[in-house]
């Protein structure tokens, strides 16, 4: 049986800067990784900034974890058509940020930025992607690699791991299908449940900790009003989309009419009869004459 849990960005915000809850962030990123992660700690940022807002349009958590690298997450709950570009912005600034003045490039720390993200991001029929830097010969087709002087240099076996890395979860295309343990995160992440069979890293940690019941009383209470408001602005947000497709069919309506009229007129029928025949208003019509007659 499914249990309603607390929503993700919002325990991103208020809970997982805390450190005895870092297991919740180490289960997720181990099965969207693929391997186990440790997080030492949160990094220096503005991101990590706790403030009064009670906004949360977007949620950043900027961690490191036991290998040194910087993981940046962030979640984006309403559409922003730049988005990919703010997920480019994100990692730029970490690469440069946390390069010290004098610093070799090969202290550059590798960024993986992972983005979960609850509007419809470009075009595509998969619900998580990844993003990664490869140089491939223009003639030959083959991938560029590293010497073995590289290898020792960065601590790596491939180019690409050296480029920040992107994860893009798309939760509005996750068709509700848990077929492995990250599926049960995106699950948790699209529904803020977690089923009884869920057995993937940090799940039990999800169940402890993110239980709406256990929240204080008036945590709770804030909680509710934030969910209140996010389906108040998925309305909205949905009210807008309709109005604008009812304009774009309508426009192309009248656009019709207006090309079946100028036919009519050329055909030489009256203005009532052709206003009878497009639905065009009657001075519709007597304007179109007017500007065929110029």
């Amino acid at each position: 049986m499914a249990k309603k849990h607390i929503r993700f960005d919002w325990a991103a915000k208020k809970m997982l800067r805390d450190k005895k809850n870092f297991g919740i962030l180490e289960g997720f990123l181990s099965e969207l990784l693929k391997e186990d992660i440790l997080i030492e700690g949160l990094l220096e940022s503005e991101a990590n900034q706790e403030d009064e807002d009670e906004k949360f349009n977007r949620v950043d958590l900027y961690a490191e974890n036991s290998k040194g690298e910087h993981i940046i997450i962030e979640i984006q709950n309403t559409r922003e058509l730049d988005y990919l570009m703010r997920m480019l912005f994100g990692t730029a600034k970490a690469v440069t940020e946390n390069l010290k003045i004098g610093s070799r490039y090969a202290d550059i720390k590798k960024v993986i930025a992972v983005s979960i993200v609850y509007f419809d991001l470009g075009q595509g029929d998969d619900y998580v992607y990844v993003g990664q830097t490869r140089f491939k010969g223009m003639h030959t087709k083959t991938e560029l690699q590293l010497t073995s002087a590289q290898k020792k240099m960065f601590k790596k076996t491939e180019v690409h791991q050296t480029f920040p890395e992107y994860y893009l979860i798309r939760t509005t295309k996750f068709a509700d299908v848990v077929k492995d343990t990250l599926d049960e995160w995106i699950y948790f992440f699209k529904n803020s449940e977690v089923l009884d069979e869920f057995r993937a890293k940090g799940m039990n940690e999800v169940r402890e900790k993110l239980n709406v019941m256990n929240m204080p009383d008036e945590e709770r209470k804030k909680y509710n009003k934030y969910i209140e408001r996010l389906s108040d602005e998925a309305s909205y947000a949905d009210t807008l989309k309709i109005e604008a497709e009812e304009k774009v069919r309508e426009d192309e309506r009248k656009k019709r009419d207006t090309e079946i009229a100028l036919n009519f007129l050329h055909l030489g029928f009256n203005d009532e009869q052709i206003s009878a025949g497009t639905g065009l208003t009657l001075a519709d019509v007597q304007t179109l004459r007017s500007k065929l007659n110029k």
